[in-house]
């Protein structure tokens, strides 16, 4: 599986709060493969170009929180995958990340936003089919951490 350099092409019609996404995953990926501390990567992220366009709170919650809660969001994460953990790309493993911390911390956003996010970050930075597992693992991870608003969903 190949994977598309991150931030390489950043599409200029991202709202801010998709750069955040975009660039917490670049930074879950430094920190995956370096194992840098926190402050060391949102640092290096920070002096990215285009962070400016980035919201640079919702950037800081989202990589501070994922690096913070990464073993309790993968012990959440790894029943619902079809291998280890550590078997999957480093794209797709801070996507799953990214998207378990939001949907159990961030309730004001949608569950179906903060699926489609995920999966629009698995277009653009992960292998091939990449977005269809991150859609199907969040799809069950929102009937865990919100199951009164996916059974809404699914009623209406």
């Amino acid at each position: 599986m190949t994977e598309k350099t991150l931030l390489a092409n950043p599409s200029k019609n991202r709202t801010p709060r998709h750069r955040a996404r975009e660039f917490a995953l670049q930074g879950l990926y430094q920190w995956l493969l370096n194992n840098e501390d926190a402050a060391t990567v949102v640092n290096n992220i920070r002096a990215a170009h285009g962070f400016d366009k980035a919201d640079a709170e919702h950037f800081s919650v989202l990589l501070y929180g994922t690096i913070k809660d990464s073993v309790a969001l993968r012990a959440t994460v790894a029943p619902l995958i079809d291998r280890n953990i550590g078997e999957l790309s480093p794209i797709e493993h801070g996507i799953l990340l990214i998207g378990a911390f939001e949907l159990k911390n961030n309730l004001e956003i949608p569950y179906r936003v903060v699926i489609n996010e995920a999966v629009e970050l698995a277009k653009s930075f992960g292998g091939i089919d990449g977005h269809k597992y991150v859609n199907g693992v969040l799809d069950k991870l929102a009937a865990q951490f919100r199951p009164d608003e996916v059974a809404g969903n699914k009623r209406g």
